[in-house]
């Protein structure tokens, strides 16, 4: 009996570590998942959606002075966005929009091929989850709508594999317009109009999974052509 109890003593023991080391590991791929996620997301474009959104709410109020610093460093971000590797050039209907979020009932289609920026993401929930995971979500996702991408992969941290991560992408060169004339709008005072212009950038965006971030924007910035299955 003594014997039994002390393998059985030896066996809790030998084991601890290694359990210990296996959570350790599901921690680190936690937090992985997110940082992997979070990583497609070009930071100028993720700065100039918060620069525009900023301004937007600002001409929402009629602050259109208000509004010229954002909407003037949302142009200087879009164009180092543009510079920058995080893009890929693809016409709209190789994109494979998410279902958790489909696009604006206000969408226009990009019928040609065009450059598009990753600005944005967002955190969606796969199960029912605990009332603390849910609120994590929330928070996270309201950081990354900050631009706070470091914070919201923290955040994310206690909610694991229990969420997928959608992208944000934005084209470059229909986005550029609109922010033009927003910009020429707000110098002009005219509040109404920039906000409509700015519209025209939100309701473009198009949301696509993480799983196509990671199979269809390649390094070289060129997806590949639309398989005829």
């Amino acid at each position: 009996m003594n014997t039994k109890a002390s393998l059985a003593a030896l066996a809790v023991l030998t084991a601890t570590p290694v359990m210990a080391h296996a959570s350790s590991l599901h921690t680190k791929w936690e937090q992985f998942k997110a940082g992997r996620a979070l990583h497609h997301l070009s930071a100028d474009g993720q700065r100039a959606l918060v620069d525009i959104l900023k301004a937007r709410d600002t001409l929402a109020a009629g602050k259109t002075d208000a509004a010229i610093p954002a909407l003037y460093d949302a142009q200087k971000r879009l164009t180092a966005a543009g510079k920058a590797a995080k893009k890929f050039d693809a016409a709209e209907n190789q994109l494979q929009p998410a279902p958790q979020h489909p696009v604006s009932p206000s969408h226009t289609a990009v019928t040609a091929p065009t450059t598009w920026i990753p600005v944005g993401g967002e955190f969606i929930e796969t199960e029912t989850l605990a009332p603390e995971k849910k609120a994590a979500v929330a928070t996270a996702n309201g950081q990354l709508k900050a631009g706070q991408t470091d914070q919201a992969a923290q955040t994310m941290q206690v909610v694991g594999d229990d969420a997928d991560f959608i992208l944000a992408l934005a084209p470059l060169a229909q986005t550029q317009g609109a922010l033009n004339r927003a910009t020429v709008f707000t110098e002009g005072k005219q509040a109404t109009d920039a906000v409509a212009a700015l519209d025209e950038i939100l309701n473009s965006l198009v949301f696509v999974s993480e799983n196509f971030a990671e199979t269809e924007m390649p390094a070289n910035g060129k997806a590949p052509a639309k398989s005829s299955h």
